[in-house]
């Protein structure tokens, strides 16, 4: 079996867990020997691991010659065609091409990232989808994030190839319920036209059975997972400057992640002990207003921003700190947590996160609960026993959680959307 999936973002330029999920996944599914995996981006860097895949560059696809003179045309095409019978012949095939392309190959440039024209190279994806999907060659279409659901029904209706997405978040967990309406018509869209849809958990197929009005037996959960820890990972020492004890926040300080209620528990645990330490790992909109809430609270001296970490500095961060926490408001899944578990951090949850469904040697409490965040964080970092049984428990159950095996699941969900 062939597949031709649409992603955003790929290992090792990733902006968020979008990236990571995806590599995780297509490398646990690429362990079936009979499934083959085209995986499209917008702008490829050229350093993507192919060892398991096969990386397509939206930017590379070239959709219209520009600027080429009509008896250039004749040369390029056909020498009998005329440069009218060419133009006539283009339009017909390319009909929904706005002339929004930038170089001299035909090429639409792309940022690679999640621009302020997002809509604009949403809608430019697309049509680049469907010059993909003219020349590959594959059984099933998977689309990764609403990004890429325009691509993925433009792929389905040039290909008339089934269409499976991936929702690893609804814009109602990004926006608190304060909904984007072009955002969540792209999304429902998606939803209509997708044959399958895949959920990273249950909070979400929830979402999407009743926000978005889709059939049950339409969606599917399917859990994310957690990649092996590499020898190089295992390797990194920690880095530790002091004899206190470290509290970690990793991830986009936005108003998704509850940044907020962890400066709050934070000053709620400094209130007992001056023995430890709180670091907010990231970057996001909510940066400036967090230290401003730490200078508020008068902990600024024990409260620290990292800003934007990446690869080897992520796990340097996580083995240098004694309990990782992600007071998420709405987390579809949240793979963070099990990255932290992995290395042997005891971990403190959202009851509000996806990851909370699979995760039993985790502590779960409510995102707005700060007197209990403070108390679990306390503990952890005052009773010895507490603090060993949650990191080599913790470890022994992510250990256990592979993208193996939900890559199995997707494979079961081709299967039946391709009718075998």
């Amino acid at each position: 079996m062939k597949a031709l999936m649409f992603g955003w973002e790929f290992p090792p330029h990733i902006l968020g867990g979008l990236g990571t999920a995806s590599y995780g996944l297509t490398k646990g599914m690429s362990l079936q020997k009979d499934l083959e995996i085209s995986f499209v981006i917008p702008k490829p860097h050229g350093d993507e691991d192919q060892s398991f895949l096969k990386i397509i560059g939206a930017c590379y696809t070239p959709v219209v010659w520009r600027d080429v003179a009509p008896e250039k045309l004749k040369e390029r095409f056909n020498s009998s065609m005329s440069p009218d019978e060419y133009y006539a012949l283009r339009d017909h095939i390319y009909a929904d091409f706005r002339y929004l392309y930038t170089n001299d190959l035909g090429c639409i440039e792309f940022s690679g990232r999640y621009p302020d024209n997002l809509l604009e190279e949403i809608n430019n994806y697309s049509i680049c989808a469907g010059v993909i999907a003219r020349k590959e060659q594959f059984d099933v279409i998977h689309s990764h994030d609403w990004l890429t659901y325009p691509a993925g029904i433009h792929a389905k209706n040039v290909s008339g190839k089934p269409l499976v997405i991936h929702v690893h978040a609804t814009d109602f967990d990004r926006s608190r319920g304060k909904v984007n309406p072009q955002v969540y018509s792209i999304e429902k869209n998606g939803m209509d036209h997708a044959d399958h849809i895949i959920c990273v958990s249950d909070l979400t197929r929830d979402t999407v059975i009743h926000k978005y009005n889709q059939s049950p037996a339409k969606v599917t959960t399917v859990h994310n997972a957690v990649d092996p820890v590499s020898k190089d990972i295992e390797n990194i020492a920690p880095i530790r400057n002091t004899g206190d004890k470290i509290v970690t926040f990793l991830g986009r300080i936005t108003m998704q992640k509850g940044p907020e209620y962890f400066v709050e528990a934070a000053a709620k645990v400094l209130e007992k002990t001056k023995h430890v330490q709180f670091v907010m790992a990231g970057s996001g909109d909510m940066t400036e207003a967090m230290i401003h809430l730490a200078a508020k609270r008068g902990i600024s001296d024990r409260f620290h921003f990292t800003g934007f970490l990446k690869g080897k500095q992520v796990y340097e961060m996580l083995k240098s700190s004694d309990v990782y926490i992600m007071p998420s408001v709405s987390e579809p899944f949240g793979i963070s947590p099990l990255e932290a578990m992995q290395v042997g951090v005891p971990t403190i949850i959202s009851k509000q996160s996806g990851c909370a469904e699979i995760l039993n040697n985790a502590i779960k409490i409510d995102y707005w609960d700060i007197e209990a965040m403070a108390d679990a964080i306390y503990s952890i970092i005052t009773y010895p026993a507490m603090y060993n049984f949650l990191k080599t428990e913790g470890k022994s159950e992510v250990d256990e959680i592979k993208w193996e095996y939900a890559g199995q699941k997707v494979r079961n969900i081709y299967d039946y959307v391709c009718g075998r």
